[in-house]
This record gives structure tokens, C-alpha cells and sequence, in this order.
């Protein structure tokens, strides 16, 4: 899937994934290649991104930490919507 994760400074990633792992306001849900159509909010937490299926693989994932925002999946390209978003 395309994944795209914007703040309003700036574009965090963009890029091919296989998924992702999100902290919704009611829990954590994952979405991954091929997701159904969605519209979520996001609350404060850890963000992983899934590049390749293969999870356990050196530099397969990137963690980032984010305070809150939106995500939209339809027609297999994610974007998500933060406040902010920093790497860890």
C-alpha cells in the first residue's frame, strides 16, 4: 500500500508498506496491505511502520511517536493526518 504521514510542517514518510500499526482513541488496530475503506481517529502513542512482511528483518520497521490526528485508507493508500510525529 502507499503510505503517506503528514504533519502540518512537514511530509514525515511516503512511501510503499505492507502496514501498519496505529494508536486509535479506542485501542491499537493494524492495517495492512489491501485494508477496507476507513476513516480513524488517532490518539497519543507509538506508530509502526511495516515496510516489508517479513517484520523481523534489520531496518523492516520504523517507530514513531505521535501525538494524536487522523487516518484515511481507500483504494489501498493510507494517509495519516498528525500533529506531530517524531522517529524513535
Amino acid at each position: 500500500m502507499q503510505l503517506d504521514i503528514l504533519s502540518p510542517e512537514k511530509r514525515v514518510f511516503s512511501g510503499k508498506v505492507y502496514g501498519i500499526l496505529l494508536p486509535g482513541v479506542e485501542g491499537s488496530f493494524e492495517m495492512l496491505d489491501h485494508h477496507a475503506p476507513l476513516i480513524a481517529a488517532l490518539g497519543k502513542g507509538k506508530m509502526k511502520v511495516i515496510k516489508e512482511k517479513n517484520q523481523n528483518a534489520a531496518g523492516n520497521t520504523e517507530t514513531y511517536e505521535i501525538s494524536g490526528g487522523f487516518v484515511e485508507m481507500l483504494n489501498n493508500n493510507a494517509s495519516v493526518l498528525v500533529e506531530d510525529a517524531k522517529l524513535i
